[in-house]
């Protein structure tokens, strides 16, 4: 566990946690970035070949950067940016300009892997555990053994959230799941934690935020909230990722792991 900056409990007791699902619990959506960059280039580029300046630079590194930074929001937001980078290169005149339809292109995609994963846990072929970051069951236990409410805030599909929660056997834990709800473009996470803080009379330091995402850590800071950055590698489901651990302590994280699997340390990070 790296303690980044230091924050004022004042004297306060966590109370509820936010989580984050997706690369923070869940790998079961683990390579969606490696199918989103190319759907963007693909639509982005057009019948233009994607070579040349769009694969030896500008293109190609203006994604990168857009789905690095936008790790965490709703899909339809990025997809959103999607539909006006279509307008913005000109390449493809004639593509449409609804985020909701390219958001279709993307779920399609995304869930031939993620169904795949599905039906090997429900085969036997794999354990639920293959799919969780390590120490996630650990963790969720030590909040249930303290009664701290855990809510899921996640950018994902909301049925789709509920749906992989089930799957993976940690539904039970969870006193909400809060994904992207359907049709809509509300900020689940933002408003999860203004409700939570409001309706339940709660001061920043008595929620902690945990997530792998820019999103989720900014608004924890933003509302006073103590900040865990899960700077998972997803392949492993142990140990950092550079790339996360970057992106987390320039949002703001309290402190960042790679995993669960150093449950004393948080815990008494916790309860100092």
């Amino acid at each position: 566990m790296e303690m980044i900056r230091a924050q004022d409990r004042m004297g306060l007791r966590i109370q509820v946690a936010v989580l984050d699902f997706d690369g923070t619990i869940s790998t079961l959506r683990h390579g969606w970035e490696q199918i989103m960059a190319p759907l963007m280039l693909e639509m982005i580029a057009g019948s233009t070949p994607a070579d040349g300046e769009l694969v030896d630079g500008e293109l190609v590194e203006e994604i990168r950067a857009y789905i690095d930074q936008s790790t965490g929001i709703q899909t339809y937001h990025q997809m959103k940016w999607l539909a006006e980078a279509v307008a913005r290169h000109g390449r493809s005149p004639h593509a449409g300009r609804d985020p909701w339809w390219y958001k279709e292109q993307y779920n399609a995609r995304l869930m031939v892997p993620v169904n795949e994963r599905i039906r090997e846990i429900e085969s036997g072929r794999k354990t639920v555990s293959d799919f969780l970051v390590m120490g996630s069951i650990d963790l969720l236990e030590f909040f249930k053994s303290r009664d701290i409410e855990v809510y899921v805030a996640s950018g994902t599909d909301h049925a789709d959230v509920s749906r992989e929660a089930e799957v993976l056997g940690i539904a039970r834990y969870f006193r909400e799941i809060a994904g992207a709800p359907p049709g809509r473009v509300d900020c689940s996470k933002e408003a999860v934690l203004r409700k939570l803080i409001k309706e339940n009379g709660l001061q920043g330091p008595e929620v902690i935020v945990i997530g792998d995402g820019r999103v989720e850590i900014a608004l924890g800071r933003e509302v006073g909230a103590l900040t865990l950055g899960v700077a998972s590698n997803e392949e492993t489901r142990c140990g950092i990722s550079p790339i996360k651990r970057e992106r987390l302590v320039k949002a703001g994280a309290h402190a960042i792991v790679g995993d669960f699997l150093d449950l004393d340390d948080i815990r008494n990070w916790l309860e100092s």
